[in-house]
């Protein structure tokens, strides 16, 4: 389904650094996020003109909590999903004064927080749905047959934040996540040495 983010909240893949230095611009790893506030408050967001760097954000996929996936950025481009990022040196500073980020080989795909879950970093989290985790492993698997995203290159905004603010997506289970994989990847005739995700025994911190 399709949920087009406004024009702000996105860019183009950028083939050089700010410096004019070539630099990589293929998806190169998948970011996992939550909304911490429900789905149309969400949309508004992403699809309200904004015109400061603060400001922008968007991801390349939301996915509802009955699984609908929606699309609000193209994979070619570049969505604002992780500013002051980093991981295994992929970062990439494409403005000056602004801090180096994935975004330029990242793809954010992010799962609407339960109603428990939308107050920021406070109260009870109760998780994400079952149809969350299927349509989450799903995309992944695209994901990786498209671009060719190899082992261990799924990770949460938490892990990949420099700024020591971020803990999305909270209360995740990434043994859930793993075994939907699995049995989608087998199902499409995947490798089973490739139907492992590898993070089952890492924890995300919930309330």
């Amino acid at each position: 389904m399709q949920a087009p983010a406004d024009p702000s909240n996105y860019g183009t893949r950028q083939a050089t650094d700010w410096k004019g230095r070539p630099v990589a611009n293929k998806p190169a790893l998948i970011v996992l996020h939550e909304t911490v506030v429900d789905e149309s408050t969400a949309l508004a967001l992403f699809q309200s003109t904004r015109t400061s760097d603060a400001q922008q954000a968007s991801y390349h996929m939301l996915i509802g909590r009955d699984g609908r996936r929606l699309r609000l950025v193209a994979d070619s481009e570049r969505a604002y999903g992780a500013g002051d990022s980093d991981f295994k040196g992929m970062a990439v500073q494409l403005k000056p004064g602004l801090q180096p980020s994935l975004n330029n080989v990242a793809l954010h795909v992010s799962l609407v927080s339960p109603p428990d879950g939308a107050d920021g970093e406070r109260g009870h989290h109760s998780g994400y749905t079952n149809e969350q985790y299927r349509s989450l492993a799903s995309q992944i698997a695209q994901w990786k047959v498209l671009y060719g995203i190899g082992s261990g290159l799924v990770v949460t905004h938490q892990e990949v934040d420099r700024s020591g603010s971020r803990r999305d997506p909270r209360s995740f289970n990434w043994a859930h996540l793993d075994q939907n994989f699995r049995s989608q990847w087998l199902a499409c005739g995947g490798s089973p040495l490739t139907a492992d995700l590898g993070r089952t025994g890492v924890r995300t911190q919930g309330r």
